[in-house]
């Protein structure tokens, strides 16, 4: 029944990630880059330079401008850049790698796109404030039933994704690596996202706040050691990485091309897992920022997309690949482990603890979009047993299998992609006015 229910999804889910939704999510960062004057390039270094402004006097919103940048952060550096990026080289092999690194340069454009967009058409509400893409599809497009087809969509998807992704694999790693059972782990879990989760927003943002830059330098350490350990083997994995990133030679005996295809659908599904740049729920967290300026949350989204896609995922791929840990069969958390644990005597125990640290944030930062997205379309009177409903589900997310719970992330992930995205779309003059009119 599990093994039906699975081949079923990942069906779907092919679907849902064919060609078109590849040329969408593209042709969308490349248009933005284009229209946005490359801004990921020519503002990068003034991007990088103000990544902690000021909260702006009497300005909306819920968190400091940083705090909001660290939410953000928190909520896309997830397991999904490890056990995310170790499942795309197994299933898209070492190609996958060079697609989520394409994707995540034009994936800034498109983040920045959403943030920015989120600051100028939030609205305050009985809860205090309320943002994300279904505010900039209503009041920005005049599109109200799209407003309430992502909100669903993307409610939907806040209750069955993340729960069950993050906690599985945390629980993965805890039961290699200590033989935890999965269901104490997740009841663990569940206790510890309550405990943030309950007291809403400013609870969330000073969590992550704390926990956001910590994790991303422990990981950031540890896989460095590993890489430098393979150094001599760089150039090719590399080599390797670019080769398989355009194979004509067939996939598990598909028809000849299908290495290429399984690269690409996998890097950019997993790529996207890890960024959320096409998703919208960063709007969510940029646009709870007090800060009157646009443009500054903007730029901030972009560069957490840079550390997304090329830091913290290419540490995964990289200890991965070079140190020959995919060929042992596993996968998830555990093949991160893997290859951490082949320099690292107790480098098994390193990922376990960023497991828990990137799971956890992103629970946190997930359950505060969830809430937003099923508000708009039911009132406040929703948030408070939604919180309850979604630490309840990170029990059952942390038993589940694991092939299933990336199929299904996968899906309800990529229908969030196109009612955004004609937002963006269709707003992306009034993004280019707004970076126009703001060139400090």
């Amino acid at each position: 029944m599990l093994e039906a229910l699975t081949r079923g999804v990942t069906t779907v889910s092919n679907l849902v990630w064919g060609p078109w939704t590849i040329a969408l999510l593209f042709g969308t960062g490349i248009f933005l880059t284009l229209r946005f004057r490359c801004v990921q390039v020519t503002r990068l270094g003034r991007a990088l330079r103000s990544l902690r402004p000021a909260a702006a006097e009497g300005a909306a919103g819920a968190l400091t401008p940083f705090q909001a940048f660290m939410t953000g952060l928190a909520g896309s550096v997830g397991t999904g850049n490890i056990a995310g990026v170790a499942t795309a080289i197994v299933a898209g092999g070492p190609g996958a790698v060079f697609w989520i690194w394409c994707y995540g340069f034009f994936a800034t454009a498109v983040k920045l796109a959403e943030a920015m967009l989120a600051v100028r058409f939030r609205r305050p509400d009985a809860a205090g404030l309320s943002a994300g893409p279904m505010h900039y599809l209503e009041q920005g497009l005049g599109q109200r039933w799209l407003g309430l087809l992502y909100a669903a969509i993307a409610g939907v998807a806040a209750l069955t994704t993340t729960p069950f992704t993050q906690p599985n694999s945390i629980a993965v790693a805890f039961e290699s690596e200590l033989g935890v059972p999965r269901w104490a782990c997740g009841v663990a879990l569940a206790l510890l996202t309550w405990m943030v989760v309950i007291g809403g927003v400013r609870s969330i943002g000073r969590a992550a706040e704390r926990l956001a830059p910590a994790m991303v330098v422990l990981y950031l350490v540890g896989g460095l050691v590993v890489i430098v350990t393979f150094a001599g083997r760089i150039p090719e994995v590399l080599a390797t990485i670019l080769t398989a990133a355009f194979s004509t030679e067939a996939a598990a005996g598909g028809a000849a091309g299908t290495g290429m295809m399984l690269a690409v659908r996998y890097g950019l599904a997993r790529g996207i897992y890890a960024n959320e740049a096409g998703y919208g729920t960063a709007a969510v967290a940029y646009g709870s920022a007090r800060s009157a300026r646009p443009a500054q949350q903007g730029l901030n989204a972009m560069v957490e997309v840079y550390i997304v896609s090329f830091v913290t995922s290419s540490v995964s791929a990289l200890t991965i690949l070079l140190s020959g840990a995919a060929i042992g069969g596993a996968t998830s958390t555990s093949l991160v482990a893997a290859a951490f644990g082949s320099v690292i005597p107790f480098g098994g125990y390193l990922v376990m603890v960023c497991a828990l640290l990137f799971g956890y944030t992103t629970l946190i930062g997930w359950g505060y979009y969830g809430e937003q997205f099923l508000a708009y379309l039911a009132g406040p009177r929703i948030i408070v047993p939604y919180r309850w409903l979604y630490c309840a589900l990170v029990v059952l997310g942390a038993t589940t299998s694991v092939e299933l719970v990336w199929s299904w992330g996968d899906l309800m992930n990529g229908l969030q992609i196109f009612p955004n995205l004609v937002g963006v779309l269709g707003l992306s003059g009034v993004v280019a006015k707004m970076l126009r009119d703001d060139p400090r």
